[in-house]
């Protein structure tokens, strides 16, 4: 296997973009909204507008593709660790 060396290797993503970030949890009155509010703590521009909700097909899941615009890789992880490290979240793509 090749390791990958950060310095000489070019970003796979080009910096600023918008980024689709798929947030998976249990089906919650709360669950939107306390998505949205953890984004903005990274990202205070990010809003109800760039959210995307669908449903389980039995319902007791939900999942947002919150598309986020985001200044550079740092920021993109800070709002990944962020979202992961949450309670209600089950799974981050």
């Amino acid at each position: 296997m090749t390791d990958i060396d950060p310095q000489t290797t070019p970003p796979l993503i080009e910096f600023p973009c918008r980024f689709p970030i798929k947030v998976m949890g249990e089906t919650q009155d709360i669950f939107a909204t306390t998505i949205i509010g953890l984004i903005q703590t990274i990202v205070p521009s990010f809003n109800a507008e760039h959210v995307e909700m669908r449903a389980s097909t039995n319902g007791k899941y939900i999942s947002l593709t919150c598309s986020v615009d985001v200044d550079s890789q740092a920021q993109l992880d800070d709002v990944y660790r962020l979202l992961t490290a949450h309670p209600l979240v089950k799974y981050t793509l």
